[in-house]
């Protein structure tokens, strides 16, 4: 057999050739929709590796981003790995004073920015030692007056390099990208992808996807960010299937979404459960129907019964998966075969996470260690490995020691069920579930239960000191706009549905609830506030 490394850069090379026309549509940070296809975004990325190696970045160099899912972010996905140097997708979303602590720690030599971070970069650059210089991604009619020392302008940088490049070609296991932990424990932890890594990932995640080509070619519009773990993998394996690809630029809201969807004709789209609310919400307030999206994909949290419902009766059939920023991410999908589809269980799956993906291995064990049968029954956390999966976290033996077992396995901290055909259940993250009276009340299945209230737009169940039962759990609750639902209503109705000893010793109602960097409710930032509540 021939001997061809994996190579990021061979992803976008296939795209050009052989899907050169397929679109990329970005709504840019500056207001206009801009549009090419995948051979001009080749001519740019090389144009783009050759503005970087005039930077003098060389391989094994790391060079950050602070960017929003749009075209220029998908080109330094491409030139900034294509050349042996490694993407660090910082998270802008983190406090301040992490994003600085990341850069350094990655030592990163360059940072791209959008504009809307110009300002955030302003602050903390007094801290950013390693960094040599600033490259703002937009054109020189929009270039912003900024403090930072040392900055370029995106276009002008491309506009002064050939658009054609000879990829190099080196060992495939070579470093490609960083992505951090959104540090809700501690200081965020850095994972370091590889070509091979991110490539095989991208080679099964198209395998699947494979099968929601329904009426031609896809359309897909991820609003999972581009900065949050290679953006579930999205940018790397369209290009393989030839699909279309929206980016929304900074706009996150629900009409800003659904307006994108319906005029560029989006068939499929994946996000948290949080942004996907935010567009059902929409949809319902203003009486719509999506007239092009047939299929959701959910992660980073469960999508709640209540929501996956919605959705399908406006046509659009729900899947979920699962996965972590130390898997690449994607271990499970949601994809379910035609004779799950239209069989009466379908509910059942399409609530699950997803089922495994071959190239990972996966198990359950109890508190000491011990395995525990794939019979749907048994719970237990979830440990994971495979060509995809993190080995270690970057430069920090402390955290690795603590995540990682001496015969190979991730302890991904979640608690789960797996079927004897594969299909993942998550009951609860470890450090999520109540413990009462000796006995688990899942957080998931709590806040599922309060959710099919129809005034309840949010919830988060979480644990309260008990000096009688150790933990009680309380509800922290958004109510849909006008209405007026109290703890007894919603007691009422939770009643019948989960155990009396489940049943919510305290109801909190608020504005919002606060969110972690990936878009997830923090559930850690409620048992801060509410410590000192007990019963």
């Amino acid at each position: 057999m021939m001997d061809a490394p994996l190579m990021i850069s061979s992803l976008l090379s296939y795209g050009a050739k052989w899907h050169s026309d397929v679109e990329i549509v970005t709504r840019t940070v500056e207001g206009p929709i801009h549009r090419y296809g995948y051979g001009e975004a080749a001519r740019r990325t090389a144009q783009l590796a050759h503005a970087l190696r005039a930077l003098g970045v060389e391989p094994g160099d790391r060079v950050a981003t602070l960017a929003w899912n749009t075209h220029r972010h998908f080109e330094l996905y491409y030139g900034v790995s294509g050349i042996g140097v490694v993407l660090h997708t910082a998270n802008p979303r983190l406090h301040p004073a992490q994003i600085a602590y990341i850069i350094e720690h990655a030592q990163d030599r360059f940072v791209f920015s959008d504009l809307t971070f110009v300002p955030i970069l302003e602050a903390i650059a007094p801290l950013l030692k390693s960094v040599r210089g600033y490259v703002i991604l937009t054109g020189e009619s929009t270039m912003p007056k900024t403090s930072l020392p040392n900055v370029y302008c995106y276009e002008t940088l491309l506009s002064a390099q050939p658009d054609s490049i000879d990829w190099p070609v080196f060992d495939e296991r070579t470093a490609s990208s960083l992505c951090y932990t959104s540090g809700t424990t501690g200081d965020p932890k850095g994972v370091m992808y590889s070509h091979r890594s991110t490539v095989l990932h991208a080679l099964s995640a198209a395998g699947v996807d494979q099968n929601r080509r329904i009426d031609g070619r896809n359309c897909a519009l991820p609003m999972v960010p581009m900065f949050h773990v290679n953006g579930w993998g999205i940018p790397y394996s369209a290009p393989i299937m030839g699909t279309k690809l929206v980016f929304v630029g900074a706009g996150y809201e629900g009409k800003q979404i659904y307006d994108l969807m319906e005029a560029e004709g989006v068939k499929t789209a994946g996000g948290v459960p949080a942004i996907w609310q935010r567009v059902l919400n929409y949809v319902e307030e203003n009486g719509l129907q999506f007239t092009t999206l047939h299929a959701m994909r959910v992660g980073g949290s469960a999508a709640p019964p209540s929501m996956i419902e919605a959705f399908e009766k406006r046509g659009v059939e729900v899947a979920q998966g699962w996965g972590m920023t130390e898997a690449s991410p994607v271990c499970t999908t949601g994809c379910l075969p035609s004779e799950i589809r239209e069989s009466p269980d379908v509910r059942k799956y399409q609530a699950m996470a997803g089922h495994v993906l071959y190239g990972v291995d996966m198990k359950i064990v109890d508190p000491v260690g011990e395995t525990l049968p794939n019979d749907g029954v048994a719970q237990g956390e979830l440990c994971i490995r495979g060509p995809w999966i993190a080995s270690a976290y970057y430069d920090n033996p402390a955290a690795t020691e603590q995540s990682f077992t001496k015969d190979g396995w991730f302890r991904t901290g979640d608690i789960v069920t797996i079927s004897p055909s594969g299909y993942l259940t998550i009951t609860d993250r470890a450090k999520d579930l109540i413990k009462s009276g000796g006995e688990w009340i899942s957080s998931i299945d709590l806040e599922n239960a309060a959710l099919a209230h129809p005034d309840i737009v949010e919830v988060a169940a979480i644990a309260m000191p008990s000096i009688e039962w150790g933990e009680r759990p309380m509800l922290v609750v958004r109510q849909r706009a006008g209405s007026n639902v109290d703890r007894d209503a919603i007691i009422a109705f939770l009643k019948p549905k989960v155990a009396n000893w489940w049943l919510p010793d305290e109801i909190v109602f608020v504005d919002e609830l606060p969110y972690t960097a990936t878009g997830k409710v923090s559930k850690k930032t409620l048992r801060e506030k509410y410590a000192t509540a007990s019963v």
